[in-house]
């Protein structure tokens, strides 16, 4: 497997589950809906996380993310040159999982009434909207989520090729990333959506703009995809910045 294989492949696993736990919850008539609810949700991305880092790992540093991607070329964990190629095959890794999602869930999406239920399976929104603290709320999130991973990166094998054999939860560096995202996910993402990974709503809401669903779809909410885009890049080259003046 090629690097941008593994981030395309990578991705997709984690927009398919991660989106797919949100269709279970939401969307009409499913053996999910109306259980759990947040918990349920932050649980299934966690787990998403785990096996999206799991099956890309060894190959391309498992990123998943442009906002991994661009902090650890800033401290000089990636080589430049690699960074555009690393956040096009996650856009279009997230775009195939979301598509995914579409096609398992396609008969819900027709029973489901409610149009923000279907939009909210594939993009994140806020709970209150304020597009200044809603972009706050990303950097935040995005800042504490990419400061913690740095460290994670100096002693496991996130971002290192075979540091570590494997364990019996697979590769020692995906389990930690997962209780991260969990973490992140209970604590601060009642804002937002805690999305964290442009890729992770661009590339769904690129998807949603443009599939039929039957019964109609709400707005894609163009005006409020800067938010998810612009605060997690922020946020993480924020990270970056203090985690290079304290080493």
């Amino acid at each position: 497997m090629t690097k941008i294989s593994a981030e395309i492949i990578g991705t997709m696993i984690l927009v398919f589950l991660g989106n797919g736990v949100v269709a279970n919850v939401l969307l009409s008539k499913t053996k999910g809906h109306g259980d759990g609810g947040w918990l349920t949700i932050t649980m299934g991305w966690a787990l998403a996380v785990f096996m999206g880092i799991l099956v890309s790992a060894p190959y391309s540093g498992g990123h998943l993310n442009p906002s991994v991607t661009i902090g650890f070329a800033i401290i000089g964990k990636l080589k430049w040159n690699l960074v555009p190629v690393y956040i096009a095959s996650q856009l279009i890794g997230a775009m195939l999982g979301s598509l995914l999602v579409w096609i398992l869930y396609k008969d819900h999406f027709s029973e489901t009434k409610n149009e923000q239920d279907k939009l909210s399976v594939f993009t994140t929104s806020p709970s209150i909207r304020n597009l200044y603290y809603n972009l706050l709320s990303e950097i935040l999130a995005t800042f504490i989520f990419m400061f913690v991973t740095f460290y994670l990166a100096e002693e496991s094998i996130f971002f290192h090729k075979k540091k570590y054999p494997l364990a019996g939860l697979g590769y020692l560096g995906a389990f930690p990333s997962a209780i991260i995202i969990l973490g992140i996910g209970l604590s601060l993402g009642g804002t937002t959506g805690y999305a964290i990974n442009p890729a992770r709503d661009l590339g769904p809401r690129i998807i949603y703009s443009i599939i039929p669903i039957s019964g109609g779809k709400a707005n894609s909410n163009w005006d409020y995809a800067f938010v998810p885009v612009l605060g997690p890049i922020i946020g993480s080259v924020m990270a970056a910045a203090l985690y290079l003046s304290i080493k």
